[in-house]
């Protein structure tokens, strides 16, 4: 008995999950999205259970700014194996960018249980924290980026930003020098301001 999947195949055409997920990528990594989100849709035509199909597809989807439609694959994706960090972290970067910052801030929650992306969570947890006005735990969460990767200016400097608003303008400056030792560029705005707020 052949499968739907099987019986519309091409003779030509591989039924292997894994080559079209690998195909996909390779068009991912052209930026080719639209042939890789067909490429993981052909996957997942002949496996419908591919956590793998639906988790690049929504990579695709959100390097495509569609964001519901990657929030849509990686439900599915978590759905199958809810042990996918790297899925709920997508998942919270995408909910980020639709503003949506309490569901963000879950999704990362879970991924820095999962132990996936490492200091990566914790500094996305601490800008929805931020967003959210949660200004003690998005200090906590930047200084665990900083303790997991000492290299993440990034996370020094949002930290800066942070300690800014909360007027301690001491360590404001420490974070500053420091994401600049490692050569980020402080955008002058935020420098002049807390020049002037430290006068």
């Amino acid at each position: 008995m052949f499968s739907y999947a099987s019986a519309q195949q091409k003779p030509d055409e591989p039924n292997d999950v894994k080559f079209y997920i690998d195909r996909g990528i390779a068009y991912a990594e052209k930026g080719e999205y639209d042939q890789a989100i067909a490429a993981y849709t052909k996957a997942l035509e002949i496996d419908p259970k591919s956590a793998g199909a639906y988790y690049n597809r929504g990579i695709a989807y959100a390097n495509k700014n569609q964001h519901d439609r990657a929030i849509s694959d990686y439900t599915k994706a978590i759905g199958i194996n809810p042990k996918e960090g790297d899925a709920y972290y997508y998942r919270g970067i995408a909910y980020a960018e639709k503003g949506q910052f309490d569901q963000a801030a879950d999704d990362f929650t879970k991924a820095v249980e999962i132990g996936s992306k490492g200091a990566g969570a914790y500094y996305y947890r601490g800008i929805a924290y931020v967003k959210k006005g949660q200004l003690d735990w998005a200090i906590a969460d930047f200084t665990k980026a900083v303790e997991t990767d000492p290299k993440k200016a990034d996370a020094y400097y949002n930290r800066a930003i942070v300690y800014y608003l909360k007027k301690e303008y001491n360590n404001s400056w420490k974070d500053v020098k420091k994401a600049q030792d490692l050569g980020y560029k402080i955008p002058p705005k935020f420098l002049e301001n807390l020049r002037n707020a430290s006068k």
